[in-house]
This record gives structure tokens, C-alpha cells and sequence, in this order.
């Protein structure tokens, strides 16, 4: 099997070099690096480096665009992404190869580095309206070209949650997603001990999107992003309470909430209606061929 890896990268620079040594130590028929617009010399640190076989460089920092452009240039028979903060392990490709000769997709646990040990993830499967639901981590992930051209990649309207998408999407086209345990990354843990702060307007404007894209008017659909709204109100409220958060950004949050989720249940309607087919994808793969503004090959 002939497998191409895309990392899609974006000022990653650093912990980019490491995870390119870690994959070449593994011998992926081919590795492709789709940079955005990196400000911290990414693409001098790839260009210098042989292992890499394509560099792409686009101007669009948005994942899903970038996962897009390494199809457009993959030559593989299979094709893997990884995270460029992850690192895989020893005995990644032979885990890769041997799960798709018997699936469709296939991903694996990650590794993160805590001051208390290492803690690891596992399989992750929800039931939707009686579809069965197998999450995979987007940084740790591999397909058959065959897959890939069927979901027409990743969809890209999305900034992110595009991998939560292509699961609905992949169950949708009856894909199943196989969970192979030593298909290992590693990944450090942040040492700042801080808190990202998260943007919920994106945030429930991509769960909002993705359920009503594919599973259309239905009690599921609004029940389900309900829920989660209560739960992270919840918790920001405690936030609240140990003095973490301002009040005011506890109202703030919940504005964002309510306008990203109209946002995104208008627009996940409407493309369901612009793309009727199993796929579900209208701002797919196929939609344009301008992603890359530069590209160097050394194939």
C-alpha cells in the first residue's frame, strides 16, 4: 500500500520539524506539508529539509482548505493526516497499513505527556437518529483515496469540527471507522498551565452547521446543541463562581452562542439542500482548484 501523510501546518514551526522526523523514521511513501500563512519561517524549514516530498504553501488558514490542497497533490493509494504538534510512534504505518486492509478509515489513541503520567484517549462512537456515529482525531487519521473521494474530502466551510463532520458523513455513506491501538501520536501537554479560551460563536456555529447539514429539520438536531449549551453554561458559571470569569463574559458567551448557532442551522440547511447527495459536502474537494498559491515538488 502506498501511502501518502499530509500535515497540514500554520506557525507551527518548532514542533513541525519534530513530528516530520518522527514520520520519516516510519517511511511513508510520501510526506506533504501544506503550509498557510506562516509568519515564523515554516517554509524555509521545510524547504531545506529532503524528507519532504511536496510543500504547499496556500493563503487560507483554514484547516479543512489545507487538508483539501494535500489531496489535490497526494499520489497514494491511502491517505493519512497528522497534527504537525504530534509526533507518532514507533510502529505507526504498519498499524496504518494492516487496518485498511480490512476498513475504510482508520485512527488511533494519542499520547499527552502530563506532570502526573500519560494519559491516552479511546474510541469515541455516538448514535444519531439510528446512525452510528465512530469519531476519528483529525491529527491522527488515514483513508483510502476511495473513501476520501466518495465524502469529496473535507467540507470547508467549516473552521473547525471538519473532522467531526466527515465521521456524520462517513457514517451517512455507510464507512466504518476502525480504531487501531497502536496507531500511537504523541503529543506534549502545554507547560504555561493556562487555559484556551475558546471562541463559542465558531464553536456552535460548526455544531449547529454539521447537525442540520446532515440530519435536517429534526428535534435531534436543536435538542442536541441545547445540550451542549447548558453544559458549557454550566461550566462557565463555575468559572464564574471561583472568580476564573467575569460576569459580563458569561453573558457574552451566551450571545455568541445563540448568533453562531442560528448562523449555523440557516447554513447547515442550506447546504444540505445545495448538496442532496449521501456525501453532504458542497464546499468539498472538488468545488475549486485554487487553493495553492505556490507549490514545490521535489516527486
Amino acid at each position: 500500500m502506498d501511502l501518502s501523510v499530509v500535515v497540514p501546518t500554520l506557525n507551527d514551526r518548532d514542533e513541525l520539524g519534530g513530528c516530520l522526523d518522527a514520520l520519516t523514521a516510519e517511511t511513508p511513501t510520501e510526506i506533504l506539508v501544506v503550509n498557510g500563512p506562516s509568519t515564523d519561517g515554516t517554509s524555509g524549514m521545510v524547504r531545506d529539509r529532503e524528507d519532504v516530498s511536496v510543500l504547499v504553501e496556500t493563503d487560507d488558514r483554514n484547516v479543512n482548505v489545507a487538508r483539501n490542497a494535500g489531496l489535490d497533490r497526494a499520489r497514494g493509494d491511502a491517505i493519512a493526516f497528522v497534527n504537525p504538534t504530534m509526533a507518532v510512534e514507533e510502529g505507526w504505518l504498519d498499524a496504518v497499513t494492516h487496518a485498511l486492509d480490512g476498513a475504510d478509515a482508520v485512527t488511533g489513541p494519542t499520547h499527552e505527556q502530563l506532570r502526573a503520567g500519560v494519559a491516552t484517549d479511546t474510541s469515541e462512537s455516538r448514535t444519531i437518529r439510528g446512525r452510528t456515529v465512530t469519531y476519528f482525531n483529525g491529527g491522527n487519521a488515514a483513508f483510502t483515496r476511495e473513501v476520501l473521494e466518495k465524502l469529496d474530502g473535507f467540507d470547508e466551510y467549516l473552521e473547525i469540527g471538519g473532522a467531526r463532520d466527515a465521521a456524520h458523513r462517513l457514517a451517512g455513506l455507510d464507512y466504518d471507522v476502525a480504531w487501531a491501538t497502536d496507531m500511537c501520536v504523541a503529543r506534549e501537554a502545554a507547560t504555561d498551565g493556562g487555559m484556551t479560551e475558546r471562541n463559542w460563536r465558531t464553536r456552535y456555529r460548526s455544531l449547529a452547521y454539521r447537525m442540520a447539514k446532515n440530519y435536517g429539520i429534526h428535534p435531534t438536531v436543536s435538542l442536541r446543541t441545547v445540550r451542549h449549551a447548558f453544559t458549557d453554561a454550566a461550566s462557565t458559571l463555575r468559572d464564574v463562581a471561583r472568580g476564573d470569569a467575569k460576569p459580563t463574559s458569561w453573558f457574552g458567551n451566551g450571545r455568541d452562542v445563540v448568533v453562531g448557532s442560528v448562523a449555523g442551522y440557516k447554513d447547515g440547511l442550506l447546504a444540505r439542500y445545495t448538496d442532496r447527495s449521501p456525501r453532504r459536502n458542497p464546499n468539498g474537494w472538488s468545488t475549486r482548484a485554487d487553493r495553492a498559491v505556490a507549490v514545490y515538488d521535489r516527486r
